[in-house]
Formats: C-alpha cells, structure tokens, sequence
C-alpha cells in the first residue's frame, strides 16, 4: 500500500462517523448488518474480516475486539512456536448493545438481545437474551428480567428537545 493511500485511510477514519465508521470498517472485511451504531473510538481489530456483528448492534466508546492470543509471543521469544499465532472469530448477533471499555476476546460468540455492561471482560459466549457484567463477564439476569427492572425506572425522553429533557431531570433529582 503507497504512503498517499495509508495516509489518505487515516484521515478518512479521523472524519468519520455514524454509517461511515461502518462503510470503513465492511471494506476492511468486517460483516456489519443493519442499522448499527458503532463508535469509532473503538478498537477493532487488525483482522476485521474476522468479526461479524448482526443487525441493530452498538457498540460505545472504548470497546476492544481482540482477535488473536498476543501470548503467543512470549513462546516465539522463546525459540518455540516460531512463527506462530494463534487467532479466534468473534461473532456478535443482533440486538446487542456493548458498554463502554467492554473487552472482547477471540473465539467468543454473544448472542442476541444481549446486553454487555460497561467494562465487561468477555471470554466465553453470551447466550441470547442475557444480561452480562463483570471481569471475567458472567450472566447476571436474563434480557426479560432486565426488562421488567427497567420498566419501573424509565423516564419517557426520547421525543424532548434537550431544554425540556434538563428541566425534566432537574425537577425529577430535585436540583436547584
């Protein structure tokens, strides 16, 4: 690849965003299906093509994909394994909303309408319609369960300008 062309991807990365960030990352190799908001100061790995995500995923600042074993190196230091590497697929289904500095790590599936709380360490696969936190990430609740929490708790906001959305949530948290 020239400099001009190196140069000229970093700066389109640099002004992306929204379906950009996606447009980018399908030319890599990666599988993206519809309607998805992934951030772009994500780090996706350097195999995109290994990563597939299904419809209506997110993806929010700070999350990593890992699609390779860097211990590995240690072996190769060691005059074993030259040569080596050793990589995993990540695969995530549709519906699935993944929290801020969420890990991914190679080999892992996560199913759909999943939820993957903020700095969740992923190792093993997600079943579909689970809630999962934690380091190493563990199914606390299923997505129903979730749902009927939430449903107690939510505030209705969505359609607010954000004058009326302030108001509301000073007036809600009492602050002065």
């Amino acid at each position: 690849m020239s400099a001009f062309k190196r140069l000229y991807n970093k700066i389109e990365w640099r002004l992306a965003k929204g379906e950009k960030v996606c447009e980018i990352l399908r030319k890599r190799g990666m599988k993206i299906g519809k309607n998805c908001e992934l951030y772009k100061d994500v780090l996706y790995p350097g195999e995109p093509y290994l990563c597939s995500f299904g419809d209506n995923v997110r993806v929010t600042s700070g999350v990593k994909f890992i699609t390779h074993d860097g211990g590995v190196w240690v072996c190769r230091n060691n005059g074993q394994l030259t040569d080596a590497d050793v990589f995993g697929k990540i695969i995530v289904g549709n519906n699935v909303h993944i929290g801020v500095n969420a890990i991914i790590m190679p080999g892992v599936t996560i199913g759909n309408n999943v939820v993957i709380g903020c700095g969740a360490v992923v190792t093993r696969d997600i079943p579909d319609n689970s809630i999962a936190v934690g380091v190493p990430a563990k199914v606390i609740e299923s997505y129903d369960e979730y749902l009927e929490k939430l449903s107690s708790k939510c505030d209705y906001t969505k359609h607010m300008s954000y004058e009326e959305k302030k108001k509301y949530l000073i007036d809600k948290f009492s602050i002065e």
